[in-house]
């Protein structure tokens, strides 16, 4: 299947291989929904099992955003990768995969990566008020804590 993609999509997959039985590839920013819809409609992964971010500070696009799919006819999961820069967006799945919409609303409340032409875009985990994003490595959450608790509910936080 991701021979076939990579026939396809050619440059737009960077690198694409198998590990421990499951399939993943990265992919172009530019080619995202395209192959997200070609996964969906012709491979049948029916399923938005999760997405994700991770941040690596020192590099030029320092985040990963992965989508993890999984195809209930094939048993099957695979791993979409795209990097990108930070304040980059990227086009929301959620008409693809229903189930994006909160996953892709947590992936902006950790990271503060936007998905463009999302129904709903806010936090889902924090309060509105919350300053930052937590999941970014440069984040000081207990400092944030101590800041939120005291001015929030006038009391000293518990850290």
């Amino acid at each position: 299947m991701v021979a076939t993609l990579k026939r396809q999509f050619g440059s737009g997959i960077g690198e694409a291989s198998t590990y421990l039985g499951q399939n993943y590839m990265v992919v172009d920013r530019s080619l995202i929904p395209e192959i997200l819809q070609v996964l969906r409609d012709q491979e049948q992964f029916d399923y938005c099992v999760d997405i994700t971010a991770v941040h690596y500070p020192s590099r030029e696009k320092p985040f990963d955003v992965v989508w993890i799919l999984y195809s209930f006819a094939r048993n099957e999961r695979i791993r979409v990768k795209t990097l990108i820069a930070d304040g980059e967006a990227l086009p929301s799945s959620v008409s693809i995969w229903a189930t994006a919409n909160w996953i892709e609303r947590e992936v902006y409340d950790m990271f503060g990566i936007r998905f463009e032409g999302h129904p709903d875009l806010k936090r889902i985990l924090l309060p509105e008020g919350w300053k930052g994003h937590p999941l970014r490595k440069e984040y000081g959450i207990i400092q944030q804590d101590k800041e939120w608790v005291q001015i929030n509910l006038g009391i000293e936080s518990g850290q």
